[in-house]
């Protein structure tokens, strides 16, 4: 091959990457900011600043179910990772606030649930929320200087609480009853957020070798050809499944997984399939026959699997997510920005959403 014809060819090569490239970023259409966030803020936000779980208010019919305007730990923690990501420290600092005034009680804990107007009624803790929290702490404490010390002093106190109290068998459960001192026996999969555990690790804030039994009881956990189990038992030490998977479940264990080796792969092979056959991902499946067992869409399930899809360095899935995510949103005209359907929404229905447009924006920024 003469030296003129190699050198068309390797024009031809790049501009044709070129091409690629700046196909896919097109057909990336990102706000920024979010019109979610403005949603979140204008409308689920309580007066006190606490997030509202539900759109909606509603009594509450049981106390170990969330209602209407009550908010959850679980909002706190995903709200400061958005935080975390978007590099936003003024935001930062009100979700903390938030949660050192009525979230994180006087034994250290941090309460899963409280009323809209912060008033705590509940004793427990939810293990995921914690982490989900320290992780974020940790994260803020080394990307910011301001307030660092701080935030790694109540980050170490949720882990000492989490160390003394809310272990069975030398496992961390899903929560800890501080009115009786009873614990859960079970540990379920999507709590195991290896890389919030590595940074409590890198922190000096575990015992040596936690982090590696973790890892551990990921990489090595069962599954049955596409789906993973629920939860793992402490006493039994058996892996439990449920007959009805949900995907929301399913997308935060394989997002865990992308910290070791095992990678997700029959997981994304079948979600990748569903989604070319049917044009959506059902919140829900048969776990035996692989059939959905349910109609519903879950704006969830659409902002983990971007997640993974970044996680996975896949820009043509991520883009087909992203697309059909935001047909999603703003579908009620009274709410732009918003995951609302028939009026109504949950708040970790916004925030996984956008939390994966935020971590894809940063991935085209590349």
């Amino acid at each position: 091959m003469n030296r003129k014809r190699r050198m068309w060819l390797v024009i031809l090569a790049v501009s044709i990457a070129a091409a690629w490239i700046i196909f896919i970023k097109e057909r990336f259409v990102i706000n920024d900011p979010s019109p979610t966030v403005s949603f979140v803020q204008k409308h689920m936000t309580n007066s006190n600043g606490t997030l509202a779980t539900y759109l909606q208010d509603a009594p509450s019919q049981d106390p170990n179910i969330v209602a209407g305007r009550e908010a959850l730990s679980e909002s706190v923690g995903l709200w400061m990772q958005y935080a975390v990501s978007k590099n936003d420290q003024v935001l930062f600092e009100q979700s903390y606030d938030l949660l050192k005034t009525y979230f994180l009680m006087p034994q250290d804990y941090i309460a899963w649930k409280v009323d809209a107007d912060g008033t705590s009624h509940v004793t427990t803790n939810a293990l995921g929320d914690d982490v989900r929290i320290v992780g974020a702490l940790l994260k803020a404490a080394d990307q910011w200087e301001q307030g660092r010390e701080e935030k790694l002093a109540t980050a170490s106190d949720i882990v000492r609480t989490l160390t003394q109290s809310v272990q069975n068998k030398g496992y961390y459960v899903d929560f800890h009853d501080f009115s009786n001192g009873s614990s859960s026996d079970t540990l379920s999969l999507v709590y195991v957020d290896l890389q919030a555990l590595h940074a409590m690790e890198q922190h000096e804030m575990l015992e040596p070798g936690t982090y590696i039994k973790y890892e551990s009881l990921l990489k090595n956990m069962p599954d049955d050809g596409v789906f993973y189990p629920k939860a793992f038992n402490v006493v039994t030490k058996e892996y439990t499944y449920d007959d009805t998977v949900n995907l929301i479940d399913q997308l935060i264990v394989a997002n865990h997984l992308t910290a070791t080796d095992r990678r997700p792969d029959k997981l994304i092979a079948f979600l990748k399939k569903e989604f070319d056959t049917r044009h959506q991902l059902p919140g829900q499946y048969k776990r035996m026959g692989r059939t959905p067992a349910v109609s519903y869409e879950s704006p969830s399930v659409y902002g983990l699997a971007l997640l993974l899809a970044v996680q996975s360095s896949d820009p043509k899935w991520a883009n087909q997510l992203y697309n059909h995510m935001i047909t999603l949103r703003s579908l009620d005209n009274a709410y732009p920005g918003g995951y609302v359907f028939d009026g109504d929404t949950h708040m970790f229905d916004n925030l996984f959403p956008l939390l994966g447009e935020t971590e894809l924006q940063k991935f085209l920024e590349k």
